[in-house]
Parts: structure tokens; C-alpha cells; sequence
């Protein structure tokens, strides 16, 4: 983890790619960051906001196991929770719309 505190999110997210250089680890987070979303979706449509757990819980657990078992390092959530949330979907958006490979 760096030791270095980051200011802004454009400073952060640099940071941020480098903890997830490996394809697998990404795609996890991609798969969990959809999940997610898929779960946000549903709460909102079925005003079950439980969902909105499970949205959390999954998003999470994706991306946990790839830095555990792919990326081998410790997920800069628990350093950086905000810029890290941010991250998770801008990295996302990124994959979709082909800027880092998927």
C-alpha cells in the first residue's frame, strides 16, 4: 500500500489502476461492480432496500477475492474508502467503454 495520501481522486485513481493490474482481479471487480448495480436497480424497482445490502455485500466480495487470490495485495478500501467506491466505477465505466482492457 502507499504510503503517500492523495488529495483528489485524479491523483488517487493512477494509484488506484496500479492495484489492479491483473486481468482477473479486474474482471472480478467488473462482475461485482455490475452485480451491484443490477441490485441498486432492483431495490429501487421493488422498494426493497435490502437489496441494496446485497448489492454491497456482493460488489465487495468480488473484488476482495481478487485482490486475495489474483491481485495479491490489500484493497485500498480500507486506506481509502471513498476514492476506492469512486475507483470501483470509474474503472467500470472504463472497461465498458474499452479504455482498459477487459
Amino acid at each position: 500500500m502507499s504510503a503517500q495520501r492523495y488529495a483528489t481522486f485524479t491523483d488517487f485513481y493512477p494509484f488506484y489502476l496500479s492495484e489492479h493490474s491483473d486481468r482477473t482481479c479486474r474482471r472480478l471487480h467488473f462482475a461485482g461492480t455490475s452485480i451491484g448495480l443490477a441490485c441498486l436497480i432492483t431495490a429501487l424497482a421493488t422498494q426493497n432496500f435490502w437489496w441494496l445490502l446485497a448489492g454491497l455485500v456482493s460488489g465487495y466480495a468480488f473484488a476482495w477475492v481478487g485482490h486475495y487470490f489474483f491481485e495479491h495485495n490489500r484493497p485500498a478500501t480500507f486506506s481509502y474508502p471513498f476514492y476506492s467506491f469512486l475507483g470501483d466505477w470509474v474503472m467500470w465505466k472504463d472497461m465498458l467503454s474499452g479504455r482498459i482492457r477487459f
